[in-house]
């Protein structure tokens, strides 16, 4: 397999309108100081980075709620789950939002994480497979022999491996490289590679300018779909509690908030990521955006279920100890300090 090296991205906050931040914030009450703060509160998310990590930039949530306190926000963005594993792992990001399989991937290798809340549960999988308008393969069966582009240990991974295992085939059968859009796209124009595997929102783009067509879509397998991870560094967590129980209450108001002002959030979310508008619309059906943060038992036996795929088909080490890397406490906190402050969310 080839492989690309993976590289980090800090992107600054940018405005959408005094509007949308005013409607969000208006009425939140000022939270007691209690215990130290860290100078900088560093977030991470796999790129373009998930809906609420997007949203809280883009409106400066969190940097209002902080303010106080005097805590500066950095968000960064990271080529891949991996990468901002191992930034979290090794202190280096205080808390990030990924997909389940780096997340779980970190949490089988023993690091010192714990998972703290739910960045996103999607029903609607938002991986496709694509392929030159113009090329042979027309199923995936199609695709044995062939070259194909993905990013190495990410969701997108998985769902792939599943996919091929729907019809008798593994990543084995296929020749693989690692590679993120940015390289997979004009490898694919220059017949270079066969196939891309990506999120939607990206490659609906390049069958949208008639340089692909989608050999598959992974939208009509929910039963594929696990929650995404908001997982925090243990040593940041026990140092500073109070800081991811507060983001936790301003994650649970923005969870609420995007239900309730969906094309703003579609808005926000189309222009800072670049992604298809019609594919972040056939993510968040019927303006339904599953944001919710807390760690239901039926997210565990999803996450379960996805680690039991990794490990039979080579794409985790270890072993995963839901009782140690699982902590609620930060969710409840949270719930309880929003009852304390009703109507402000």
């Amino acid at each position: 397999m080839r492989h690309l090296k993976l590289t980090r991205r800090t992107f600054g906050r940018t405005a959408l309108g005094a509007a949308a931040a005013a409607a969000l914030t208006a009425g939140l009450p000022a939270f007691a100081a209690g215990g130290d703060y860290p100078r900088k509160l560093r977030i991470g998310s796999t790129a373009p980075g998930h809906l609420k990590f997007v949203v809280f930039r883009n409106l400066g949530l969190l940097e209002k709620a902080f303010a106080d306190e005097g805590v500066e926000v950095e968000y960064l963005t990271f080529d891949g789950g991996s990468a901002a594993s191992v930034a979290l792992g090794s202190g280096q990001l205080d808390l990030m939002y990924t997909g389940n399989n780096p997340a779980l991937r970190l949490a089988a290798s023993g690091a010192d994480v714990k998972a703290i809340g739910l960045s996103a549960w999607v029903p609607q999988n938002d991986t496709l497979v694509i392929v030159p308008t113009d090329s042979a393969p027309q199923t995936l069966g199609d695709l044995k022999g062939r070259r194909v582009a993905y990013l190495v240990g990410t969701v997108r991974h998985s769902v792939f491996s599943k996919a091929l295992a729907s019809v008798g085939l593994s990543t084995a059968d296929v020749e693989s490289f690692n590679f993120g859009i940015e390289n997979s796209g004009p490898a694919m124009s220059r017949g270079d590679i066969d196939a891309i595997v990506e999120s939607s929102g990206v490659a609906q783009k390049l069958v949208d300018a008639g340089a692909a067509r989608v050999l598959f879509d992974a939208s009509g397998n929910p039963e594929w779909s696990v929650p995404y991870i908001i997982t925090g560094n243990g040593g940041f967590l026990r140092q500073y509690p109070q800081v991811a129980t507060r983001l936790l209450e301003e994650d649970i108001r923005l969870a609420k908030w995007v239900d309730a002002h969906p094309e703003e959030t579609i808005g926000i979310f189309v222009k800072e990521t670049g992604n298809a508008e019609k594919s972040v619309r056939a993510t968040y059906k019927d303006d339904v955006f599953y944001q919710d943060p807390e760690i239901t038992d039926a997210a565990v036996e999803a996450l379960k279920g996805e680690e039991a795929f990794m490990a039979a088909n080579g794409l985790i080490k270890g072993k995963v100890d839901y009782d140690a890397w699982i902590d609620r406490s930060f969710y409840a906190a949270a719930v309880a300090g929003l009852a304390a402050a009703p109507g402000t969310y």
